[in-house]
């Protein structure tokens, strides 16, 4: 991948399309490779943050473990989402494990190269925060939008936020297939594996979706959309 490509990357992400050009070209300059097997680990709950990523390929399940034992799925994060900017600001561990759900290409900014980026440029530091703003108030938004919904318009939402992607919405393409289990949804809204399945049934017969096994295509976005104001 030449430079061209990952400046495209950095233009087209809702976090870093808002930086001056030299900021954009100061962060290329510093960006690697990294590649994941399927199943390898990323990082776990409590390492140390190494860096920020881009997924150039493949795909990413960030979850956590519950105290049986269980993994909670948060989201799956897909081709041109960034992610890990958080830890290289407080300094904290990673708040969640990160799996590759498929062969995986990342886009990596070393953690010290990246401090030691804007130790040297501290103008940058405005720009960054703003755009650090910016993730606070969407993830408000997102518990605004939630927090009131019945179990049913909780799925409905979770489901819109997997197909658009939780992490990048500015997305382009919008899926509309997702691929993900009844239980791993049932983890996400803090329900069970049967009322999840009977919630989706009742998505199928009125066209909502179609439940195929292991995905989930949508097919009335829009009244899936209005299940998510009541």
């Amino acid at each position: 991948m030449d430079n061209s490509e990952i400046e495209y990357l950095f233009k087209h992400n809702n976090w870093l399309d808002q930086l001056p050009i030299d900021v954009i070209q100061a962060l290329i300059s510093v960006s690697k490779i990294k590649m994941l097997s399927k199943g390898q680990i990323l990082h776990a709950k409590g390492d140390s943050a190494d860096g920020i990523y881009c997924i150039l390929k493949g795909k990413i399940r960030v979850s956590n473990v519950n105290s049986q034992g269980k993994e909670m799925v948060l989201t799956w994060l897909e081709s041109g989402t960034w992610f890990g900017e958080i830890s290289m600001f407080d300094d904290l561990p990673r708040s969640h494990d990160a799996h590759a759900d498929e062969t995986t290409s990342l886009l990596m900014i070393p953690k010290l190269t990246f401090q030691n980026l804007l130790q040297n440029k501290p103008h940058f530091y405005p720009h960054f925060m703003r755009m650090l703003c910016q993730r606070i108030r969407v993830t408000f938004n997102l518990i605004d939008e939630t927090g009131g919904l019945s179990l049913l318009g909780q799925l409905a939402r979770r489901i819109i936020l997997l197909a658009n992607g939780l992490h990048n919405s500015n997305q382009k393409q919008k899926s509309k297939r997702i691929a993900i289990s009844q239980e791993s949804l049932a983890h996400m809204i803090n329900s069970s594996r049967q009322t999840v399945n009977k919630l989706l049934n009742e998505l199928n017969q009125k066209k909502i979706v179609k439940v195929d096994y292991g995905t989930i295509e949508i097919i009335n976005m829009q009244a899936l959309e209005r299940l998510c104001e009541i």
